[in-house]
């Protein structure tokens, strides 16, 4: 009985922890245009307890690993140049991690382009073509994200991206079994 309370609890934990610090890295970048380093930091440490408690052998920890850093050195580039900020650079990284180096990476990478251009080009559109009610542009975080001075909360789109892949990782492969 305690093996199956055991294998149960590694369970809901596939099912909750990396949907649920990807989601609010996603609506935390909608609401405050930032993405707090706890949120990487979580998702980090989380993949280590359940790659610990899943007995994820070491030759996966090192694809796990090399898919941070082939996610991590382009895109610190990136930030460097101003193109991509810190935080999205962390939590796409962290999420990275998750994914694995395998064809996922790829498919978690196109999904974040994918996304990340449909989240830009409606900001744009509605930045220049929609007058906001006065009712919603007093909302602090609708005003941000109607200002043309404002950046892109491209974390959404990071988001979006990690939990679309999310369903055919290793992960998902370990439930029910």
């Amino acid at each position: 009985m305690q093996i199956e309370d055991g294998l149960e609890m590694i369970e809901a934990a596939l099912l909750i922890v990396f949907p649920m610090l990807v989601a609010f890295g996603g609506a935390s970048d909608l609401f405050t245009m930032t993405i707090q380093n706890r949120v990487s930091v979580l998702l980090i440490c989380g993949f280590v307890i359940i790659a610990l408690l899943t007995g994820l052998p070491l030759e996966q920890w090192g694809l796990h690993g090399l898919a941070l850093l082939v996610v991590f050195v382009p895109c610190f580039a990136f930030f460097a140049a101003g193109w991509m900020g810190g935080g999205d650079v962390k939590f796409i990284s962290a999420i990275a991690l998750w994914v694995g180096f395998n064809p996922q990476l790829t498919s978690f990478l196109v999904f974040v382009s994918i996304f990340g251009m449909i989240l830009t080009l409606g900001l744009l559109f509605v930045r220049t073509n929609v007058i906001m009610p006065s009712l919603l542009i007093r909302q602090e975080w609708i005003a941000r994200l109607h200002d043309k001075r404002s950046g892109i909360p491209y974390g959404i789109a990071i988001s979006a991206a990690g939990l679309a892949v999310y369903p055919s990782t290793i992960w998902f492969s370990l439930l029910g079994n």
